[in-house]
């Protein structure tokens, strides 16, 4: 259930989370000479014993043992499964790919698309506000794709699969921390597989490769796992409108880095999107801070 009021230590898990996600692409860039499939698969194969000792530390396996044991959730979770392998594997290539503008870009995208999702699924009405921002949003993607010829496809992709992660996930009836290591187990196969494709191949790096690509492909679990544990704790300890301002900090940082670390060109084109998004978070915020009683959508 979602906190009434703030707590000190929310507010501090939270912000850790977003601040670990917001300099996530200095990690990744420094991967990126090494295939996104590669880098996806060990962000699955280590997270899972990261995964596996909070929740033994807690004394949550049982729940685990439970959804493996229900069909139905199962089933639900191969789908989150899915979309956050397909998010994960998103982000990692446009990182390397020179395109964290558009990542960035993706993720302040995300909250106007949840709300997006709530009217169209699950019959929420949207305020005359909550309207404006959505369509302010559709409009600077217009621009973007108008003025390079092409569709944005990182930052709707981004978009598309970590907000449909979130809405299906929102009917997973497990737990976050459960429900992560859930994922990851059932990502595992198909990541050993692909690994195991390299090693027989000659292609892969892990074992191989210079001692800190192994290091940071080994570290690719805890930059994935933690993040994730620390914002699920976080999240359940403050109100849904200090998470909702919250959630801008990753993708302020990756702007930042992706302009003023990474070089990337901040184009006539995205001189005028990028505030068109930062006007309709605006008018988002403020529509959500005068009904701080609307229930969390994930």
């Amino acid at each position: 259930m979602q906190a009434n009021e703030d707590s000190p230590k929310g507010f501090v898990l939270a912000t850790t989370a977003y601040l670990m996600w917001g300099v996530l692409p200095l990690y990744m860039k420094a991967l990126a000479h090494i295939p996104p499939a590669e880098v996806v698969a060990h962000r699955i194969l280590w997270s899972v014993p990261i995964a596996g000792l909070v929740l033994l530390w807690t004394r949550r396996l049982a729940d685990l043992r439970h959804a493996l044991r229900t069909p139905r959730m199962l089933g639900m979770a191969v789908i989150t499964a899915a979309l956050i392998s397909v998010n994960w594997g998103i982000y990692v290539w446009a990182i390397a790919a020179g395109q964290a503008l558009d990542a960035a870009l993706g993720y302040y995208i995300n909250p106007l698309f949840s709300i997006f999702l709530g009217a169209v699924l699950l019959g929420e009405r949207l305020s005359r506000l909550q309207l404006l921002a959505v369509a302010l949003a559709g409009a600077a993607v217009l621009i973007l794709t108008l003025a390079s010829g092409r569709i944005p496809v990182v930052a709707l992709g981004l978009t598309f699969s970590w907000g449909a992660y979130a809405f299906c996930k929102k009917s997973l009836p497990i737990g976050p921390n459960q429900g992560f290591l859930l994922e990851v187990l059932i990502l595992t196969p198909p990541a050993i597989a692909y690994l195991g494709w390299t090693v027989l191949s000659g292609d892969a790096l892990f074992g191989d490769g210079a001692a800190g690509d192994v290091g940071l492909l080994l570290g690719c679990g805890a930059v994935t796992a933690v993040p994730l544990m620390i914002y699920a704790n976080g999240a359940k300890l403050l109100r849904l409108s200090t998470i909702g301002i919250l959630q801008y900090i990753a993708p302020t940082m990756i702007f930042l880095t992706a302009v003023l670390v990474f070089g990337e060109a901040f184009d006539p084109a995205r001189r005028v999107a990028f505030p068109m998004i930062w006007l309709a978070l605006v008018i988002y915020t403020g529509s959500m801070l005068r009904r701080p009683k609307r229930p969390a959508t994930g």
